[in-house]
């Protein structure tokens, strides 16, 4: 993973670098998202890998799918470089550092936040509010329900893992009564 990461990184600061200089990062962003989003489709991911088919079939379908929607010519470009570099798989982790790199310029944290039961407007301010001063940045909270968790919260942000869960604390618990 780590070296898909490596590979990934290259491209993600070049996209980053050149939607700062064309004031386009929202658009980008939009763009990268989309993109993984279609080529997570097994049936695309096969098509790619097929060694078969001809790049210049695959790329000609993949921009007729992606026409008259988020891709500009920019976005096109940038699809022929990944196919043409066989890295078209690594546009996941290329999106995901973009947004990294996006999220460092313009001094937030994405935080995905599992919850046992859906949150409310108020908890989801006091959670924001309270992330805010533990963090040291803003907050943009991803908020999903897990009926695993029983109870309780569990926040990925950056690197941070905030384990408030009773599922965590029931593990935890376990863990210390075995050793």
């Amino acid at each position: 993973m780590s070296e898909l990461a490596t590979l990934a990184r290259p491209y993600a600061t070049a996209v980053f670098k050149r939607a700062k200089e064309t004031g386009t990062t929202s658009q980008w962003s939009d763009t990268l998202g989309f993109l993984a989003a279609v080529l997570s489709d097994s049936q695309i991911e096969q098509a790619a890998e097929n060694p078969v088919s001809s790049k210049e079939k695959f790329t000609s379908a993949l921009l007729d799918l992606c026409s008259g929607k988020i891709i500009d010519g920019e976005g096109e470009n940038f699809v022929r470089l990944l196919i043409a570099n066989k890295r078209l798989g690594l546009t996941k982790l290329i999106s995901e550092q973009f947004e990294q790199l996006r999220a460092d310029e313009e001094g937030y944290i994405v935080a995905d936040v599992h919850t046992a039961y859906p949150l409310d407007d108020a908890e989801i301010n006091q959670l924001t509010t309270l992330l805010q001063q533990t963090l040291g940045k803003q907050p943009r909270l991803h908020v999903q329900v897990d009926e695993t968790l029983i109870g309780g919260v569990l926040i990925k942000a950056g690197d941070r893992v905030i384990d408030a869960s009773v599922r965590g604390q029931i593990q935890r618990l376990a863990k210390r009564l075995y050793n």
